[in-house]
């Protein structure tokens, strides 16, 4: 099978209700990145420096030798970026993503953590690049980390966060079944839920742009007053919007210098200037979803073997499963799991078939109100089309119109009248009927093409849950 794993689609045009507590319209979630004394270091049994994320642009590890400098703007984070970050955000709910050996290497900064009732959730082994990492390995000090964070902090972590990941790191951290929410993705406004295997995980999705990261970069900011109006631009955006989550990413090394941390310290001050703002914890975020819009499982179409997936949608398109048995072959992926989806990738097969192929769909196709309606032999999704526009219920008079109109339709056309009942009711379906008996042959078989389209996407939003 032909699968394409990437989810395009998420919650789509139609986001859920988020329904943050209190009726707020934003939740604002601020992260304190913790990895002072968890970087590269051939002290820490690294083959080089840091070269990461610093105040030195552009700075290249240094194999098997220490980096003094890029070791004391580490440093800063832990001996003054972090202080200055707890007496400005000591009494709001925040976020630590905390290297587990870094923190071991910080017992003053973690009770301060505590002790302000920080969630403090795992920023992995080491804070190291992860994309050539074997995957037992990874899996290894993802384990590790667990152990070791909840060895330090007293109580496991809730939360996942890699950061330099691999391919791998998503899948491992839902494998663990250890984790509320793993945010390991930068995809959404908002949290959602992917599955792997029989693991269910929420990913509570991270910023990259909404970041202090981007003082470290030639992209990013240079200033304190760029990343307050670009924190306020984005907060205005999405509070406008309501129902969003807002994260903002931060470094003790970085922001904890005095000329960013005033920019931090107006942006709370703006975003507390207003009315239903939930500053949460991504802890908090996770539970709150976890309850409010829990998962629910349903079979997929994209992973389902071509037997089921025929069974299931081989009748979609009247009486024509080589639709659905061609389609099982496209390069089906989540955007597929859906109504919308679906229907495209069997649309596809139908647009594609030959003309007579295309002509045999049509013709598989019942008369309105016709002899079959009449004898009770239509499929169970004809009969209930048929009904939703009054069709069953006809007087002597309408059905004898219809007669007529079938016949009249056929004899020009060589198949019958099709139209998505569904969007229509008896008035429209007769004055369409009218109408496109005026249409030449191509315009007409174009326009029955696409009203067999309309009717499998009303049969799937029958049959999926989305």
């Amino acid at each position: 099978m032909q699968r394409y794993p990437r989810d395009m689609t998420g919650h789509g045009a139609n986001p859920p209700q988020a329904e943050w507590p209190g009726g707020a319209r934003i939740a604002v979630q601020i992260v304190l990145n913790y990895e002072e004394g968890g970087e590269n270091n051939v002290l820490h049994g690294d083959a080089a420096s840091e070269a990461f994320l610093s105040e030195i642009v552009g700075a290249a590890a240094w194999p098997g030798q220490r980096h003094w400098n890029m070791e004391s703007i580490y440093e800063y984070g832990a001996r003054a970026g972090f202080w200055r970050m707890h007496r400005l955000m000591a009494d709001l709910p925040v976020t630590v993503y905390g290297v587990a050996t870094a923190l071991a290497r910080a017992p003053e900064q973690v009770v301060a953590m505590k002790d302000a009732g920080w969630e403090i959730a795992s920023h992995g082994l080491k804070w190291v690049e992860y994309k050539d990492t074997p995957e037992d390995v990874e899996r290894a000090h993802m384990r590790e980390a667990i152990r070791l964070h909840t060895e330090v902090v007293g109580t496991a972590p809730r939360g996942w966060y890699t950061g330099r990941c691999s391919v791998n790191t998503v899948r491992l951290a839902a494998e663990t079944a250890q984790f509320a929410y793993v945010a390991d993705s930068y995809a959404d406004d908002l949290p959602y839920w992917s599955e792997f295997g029989r693991h269910d995980q929420l990913i509570v999705p991270y910023t990259l742009d909404a970041n202090d990261m981007r003082f470290a970069t030639p992209q990013g900011f240079n200033s304190g007053t760029q990343f307050f109006e670009y924190l306020k631009a984005s907060f205005d955006t999405l509070y406008r919007e309501g129902g969003r989550m807002m994260s903002l990413g931060l470094h003790c090394r970085l922001i904890g210098r005095p000329g960013r941390a005033e920019a931090l310290r107006e942006f709370i001050a703006y975003a507390q200037s207003h009315e239903g703002v939930w500053f949460a914890t991504r802890e908090d975020i996770a539970d709150h979803w976890a309850t409010t819009h829990p998962h629910e499982r349903y079979d997929r179409p994209s992973t389902m073997e071509k037997s089921a997936f025929v069974r299931a949608f081989g009748g979609v398109f009247e009486h024509s499963a080589w639709i659905a048995e061609r389609a099982h072959g496209l390069e089906l992926g989540p955007a597929h799991d859906s109504a919308v989806g679906l229907q495209n990738a069997l649309a596809r097969v139908f647009r594609s078939a030959s003309q007579e192929e295309r002509r045999g769909v049509l013709t598989a196709h019942p008369d309105l109100a016709g002899k079959l309606a009449a004898a009770k032999q239509l499929t169970a999704e004809s009969t209930s089309e048929q009904a939703s526009a009054g069709l069953d219920a006809l007087t002597d008079s309408e059905r004898g119109a219809f007669a007529a109109s079938n016949a009249a339709y056929t004899e020009k056309f060589g198949f019958p009248f099709i139209i998505a009942v569904r969007d229509h009711d008896k008035a429209s379906i007769k004055a369409a009927f009218e109408a496109r008996l005026q249409n030449d042959q191509a315009t007409e078989f174009a326009e029955a093409c696409h009203q067999v389209e309309r009717i499998a996407l009303h049969r799937l939003k029958d049959m999926l849950p989305k």
